[in-house]
């Protein structure tokens, strides 16, 4: 089985990742990059896609990471 990873991953504005380094206000740290700073936090799992809606704060999102995360170690579990 492979392995299966759920991770918060930060967006743009416009929905896509962001992967640029930011202060700790959001707003890019390079203003060349052209990074418009980050805006919402979604929950990515790599078996199952975006899992519920973005959230604004990080802290928001991370109960939602370990809840899909625990569904899938109870899937597990109940395969063996």
């Amino acid at each position: 089985m492979a392995r299966i990873t759920v991770k918060v991953e930060p967006l743009h504005a416009d929905g896509t990742a962001c992967d640029h380094a930011v202060s700790p206000s959001g707003k890019p740290r390079d203003p060349d990059s052209g990074c418009t700073g980050r805006c919402s936090y979604r929950v990515w799992c790599s078996s199952c896609g975006q899992v519920g809606e973005p959230h604004g704060l990080r802290v928001l999102a991370e109960p939602e990471q370990s809840r899909h995360r625990a569904q899938h170690q109870a899937q597990l579990a109940a395969t063996r």
